[in-house]
């Protein structure tokens, strides 16, 4: 009788602990973006916070200046990174839309007798031209005005990342802490070393990869400057910043620099894109392969199905952090399934 009715218990604990973990994948599911949000912040806090402990370690002589304010100083050095890169990108880009506002009537009809010179094209009637590029200004404004929402959306979610990257480098060890004190005592330091050993690996990935974003940033900013093509600066910074989404953002960014080079000259066109061909193959080939699958450890099967699953889920958002998470999933189940559990060796001792 008695082992009749621990039997039913166990089932009844099983059937409670099946529909807990449904709940909370379920759950996981309806707050993914909120998810998603936190591990790239923690992720921007695993990279900076080694930064911000060297900050405040600087000496000088006995004194350290920049002890207790270590955080305020970095946040000054990004924000005058960002002013110099303003002063440097927008006023090229602010000059040319002023002298385009000013010059666009005129060029009109400029553009109206050249199509007018190609064959077949000629018995286009301007007014019909005219119409239809007020109707395309029309509905980009409209588009425009309805993604307001979004992009305000967005900033909302860049500035709350932001804080939660800052509340992660302050608080973060009192919250991982408090954390694994949910944990039973004789599992918390297993679980803790492997966590500590995910976070080791999450953090080298996370720091090639800014790697390959610096070195593409530059590469092509002295390129851009090489062939003169219009706004090297933003151009060489949003390519290095694209590069952290794979594949579309290099098509993404090879797009954008062929339309602003096309605006100059065909010859800058054929430069810029000898340049991402050459370069592309370079990172495939060399530098991926030396900075990041030594720093990740996993195959490149498990990253590129990490990536499919992460961007069908999220995104570009769900990419991001998929292969963080692919690393975290990789190292639990080495440490739990793969390795032998040295509290059930010592059980069946």
């Amino acid at each position: 009788m008695t082992e009749r009715k621990s039997r039913d218990h166990d089932y009844r604990g099983e059937i409670v602990f099946a529909f807990a973990l449904a709940s909370a994948g379920y759950l996981a599911w309806l707050l993914r973006d909120v998810l998603v949000l936190l591990i790239v912040s923690a992720l921007c806090a695993v990279v900076f916070k080694p930064l911000v402990r060297m900050v405040g370690h600087v000496r000088i002589g006995r004194w350290r200046p920049f002890h207790g304010k270590a955080i305020l100083v970095l946040l000054l050095a990004v924000a005058g990174g960002l002013t110099a890169f303003g002063f440097l990108a927008f006023p090229p880009v602010i000059h040319d839309l002023e002298q385009l506002s000013g010059t666009a009537p005129a060029r009109i009809p400029l553009l109206i007798g050249k199509i007018h010179s190609v064959p077949f094209l000629d018995r286009l009637d301007a007014g019909q031209i005219m119409a239809k590029v007020q109707g395309f200004a029309s509905q980009a404004a409209a588009y425009t005005l309805h993604s307001m929402k979004s992009i305000a959306g967005k900033l909302v979610d860049l500035i709350t990342g932001f804080v939660l990257t800052l509340y992660f480098i302050v608080e973060g060890d009192y919250a991982y802490a408090w954390v694994l004190s949910f944990v039973p005592l004789p599992r918390r330091k297993r679980l803790d070393e492997t966590l500590q050993r995910a976070g080791v690996r999450m953090g080298r990935w996370l720091f090639g990869q800014l790697s390959l974003m610096a070195i593409f940033a530059a590469a092509s900013t002295i390129v851009f400057l090489c062939l003169r093509v219009r706004y090297a600066y933003a151009l060489g910074l949003l390519t290095g910043m694209l590069n952290i989404i794979p594949v579309l953002g290099d098509g993404v960014s090879l797009s954008l620099a062929l339309i602003v080079a096309a605006l100059d000259s065909w010859g800058r066109v054929l430069g810029v894109a000898i340049f991402f061909a050459v370069y592309l193959q370079i990172e495939n080939s060399y530098l991926i392969p030396r900075i990041m699958r030594s720093r990740v450890d996993l195959p490149s099967l498990a990253i590129l199905v990490a990536l499919l699953i992460g961007f069908s889920l999220e995104g570009v958002a769900g990419a991001l952090v998929a292969i963080p998470m692919a690393v975290l999933v990789a190292v639990l189940l080495e440490e739990y399934l793969v390795h032998k559990d040295p509290e059930g060796e010592a059980v069946s001792k």
